[in-house]
């Protein structure tokens, strides 16, 4: 059986489904739950799986769920695709018919888009099963937006295991292309993540005694600066990001606090340099405190790994999606240095992570991700179904033929 035969019954059935396919992302996107809360997320998804007569486990890791699709020779090959399900503490601002009903929470990440996409996979290939060899594993996924991340704790839960998965797919919404364009970048694509929380424990007291007081002001605002000049220079030519982005301590103009206490991220692409700046910045509170004889509270709370897409299973994904939706259609993407807890399996199995472009300027739907008028070009539902579907089908197909 060739491609283009499988693209084209893809295709058709795709084409057959989309109404149904913008159903389910307008009523996830409706509904929206946060990290760890997806409990009715869960529930709908099971249910179209149900219709279809899909099996599953529910309840992985929180809410995660797990669908199997197997053919006629299930232990052939094991090929995942996952998909994230939580949505972010934003205020929607949208004006359309399936607006948030929540105050508060929205889907401004496109993980609705990405669970509707995955049931509509589902819906395909689950029609297609019999010309195919293997089996597919639907991997549903809760709290991609929290750490420690829904990925790694369905991970320790054996997610990948029973039966074993040799390949795993995802997608994600990207704003910056056009609707009908994909993105695909080999090896490291999105940098390593880490939250640092620092807490200066001073003496306060009046201003105008300033040997009676120790101001934890004046030693944030001098280790903070500290820590970015020093990983500077560490840095050398690695790429990297250390940023703070909240300071605050609860004094006057005339008024010494007791503490002061800011936090920031830290992104890294290389695992090596990661430590040793984490080393670094340790060493820095140390000698901030014996400098100012105060005390530091520092946490560093260790996020997601680099997210690494296998080469040759995203070159040939790559030529896969020229051949879907030609060639002028899919580009290459910059290395990103935001994080995404799909990292977790490009670090246990081949892993290829995509973007697909959901923007559209002539409609205005062009905001970026966790603003609160995100949208999508909703014809990015037709292509992300097609697409994963073709890309998963190929490697299962070919391995029919053989």
């Amino acid at each position: 059986m060739s491609h283009e035969y499988i693209k084209n019954q893809i295709k058709e059935i795709t084409k057959s489904i989309f109404k149904d396919v913008i159903n389910m992302r307008r009523h996830i996107h409706q509904n929206p739950e946060l990290s760890f809360q997806e409990k009715e997320t869960s529930k709908y998804i099971c249910s179209i799986l149900d219709k279809h007569d899909i099996s599953y486990e529910r309840d992985i890791a929180g809410f995660g769920v797990v669908g199997l699709i197997k053919s006629n020779t299930p232990d052939s090959q094991v090929i995942a695709i996952r998909a994230d399900m939580d949505a972010l503490p934003i205020k929607e601002q949208n004006e359309v018919d399936y607006k948030s009903i929540k105050d508060g929470v929205m889907h401004a990440c496109g993980h609705d888009v990405h669970s509707a996409i995955l049931l509509g996979v589902a819906i395909v290939l689950n029609q297609l099963k019999d010309q195919l060899s293997g089996t597919i594993k639907l991997i549903f996924q809760p709290a991609e937006e929290m750490l420690p991340g829904g990925a790694s704790l369905m991970i320790k839960e054996g997610v990948l295991k029973n039966p074993n998965v040799d390949k795993i797919f995802a997608l994600h919404v990207f704003p910056e292309f056009q609707v009908g364009n994909v993105g695909f970048r080999s090896g490291k694509y999105m940098a390593a993540c880490d939250e640092l929380h620092i807490t200066i424990n001073g003496k306060g007291g009046h201003a105008a005694l300033p040997k009676s007081v120790i101001n934890p002001i004046t030693i944030a605002s001098e280790l903070l600066l500290k820590l970015k000049s020093e990983v500077s220079i560490l840095a050398s030519d690695q790429k990297y990001i250390l940023e703070f982005g909240d300071f605050h301590a609860y004094g006057a103009s005339n008024v010494i606090p007791d503490k002061a206490h800011f936090k920031g991220t830290l992104r890294t692409l290389d695992e090596e340099f990661r430590l040793d700046t984490h080393k670094l910045l340790l060493r820095l509170v140390n000698d901030i405190e014996a400098k100012y004889l105060c005390t530091c509270d520092f946490e560093l709370k260790k996020g997601y790994p680099v997210l690494y897409n296998d080469p040759s299973l995203t070159s040939q994904s790559k030529e896969l999606a020229q051949e879907f939706l030609g060639h002028s259609y899919v580009k290459d993407l910059d290395l990103r240095m935001s994080s995404e807890d799909f990292s977790y399996f490009s670090q246990n199995c081949p892993s290829c992570f995509f973007r697909i472009g959901v923007g559209n300027d002539k409609k205005k739907i062009n905001h970026l991700v966790h603003h609160p008028n995100f949208n999508i070009d909703e014809k990015s539902l037709e292509i992300g179904v097609g697409l994963m579907s073709f890309l998963v089908s190929s490697n299962l197909l070919s391995l029919k033929k053989s």
